[in-house]
């Protein structure tokens, strides 16, 4: 009897905890040069700070109606309307890589993207993605990134 309470007592347990969990946990990037970030989910929020960089890579944590709660590569968090996100094509490097001028590591190293550096991604096969930076056109093994790679 003992037994059977406490397994229907789990399965509610993790049922229940589960269903409040809905955090959405995907990466987009800043649409815009200027984009305001809110304490929270509504206009009607005060500006807690604004970012000046198009093309950030951040991740969904929170959904609600037309407004995502986000983080930042430096742990900075809040709220923005979904017309100032689009779908990510963007990392920042947490350390030093090469660029390659072909997708192995065999290939010619042709210059060094340092860490901090907000790369755009043209394609991507497994870990390795094609980027143009400063007019160097290359291949990126990436280890070490926030973001995600393109599909």
């Amino acid at each position: 009897m003992y037994m059977r309470l406490i397994t229907i007592f789990i399965v509610f347990l993790f049922l229940f905890s589960s269903i409040g969990i809905t955090y959405a946990k995907e990466f987009v990037m800043l649409k815009n040069d200027k984009v305001n970030v809110r304490y929270g989910p509504s206009f009607d929020y005060p500006i807690k700070y604004i970012y000046l960089k198009k093309y950030l890579p951040i991740k969904v944590i929170d959904k609600k109606e037309n407004f995502r709660r986000i983080i930042d590569h430096k742990r900075n968090s809040g709220w923005i309307h979904t017309s100032q996100l689009r779908k990510s094509s963007s990392i920042i490097l947490t350390e030093k890589q090469f660029i390659f001028l072909k997708p192995t590591k065999f290939s010619k190293p042709i210059a060094i993207a340092e860490k901090g550096k907000l790369i755009l991604l043209e394609k991507c096969k497994k870990n390795w993605c094609k980027t143009t930076i400063n007019d160097i056109s290359g291949w990126l093994l990436f280890e070490d990134f926030w973001g995600k790679l393109v599909d």
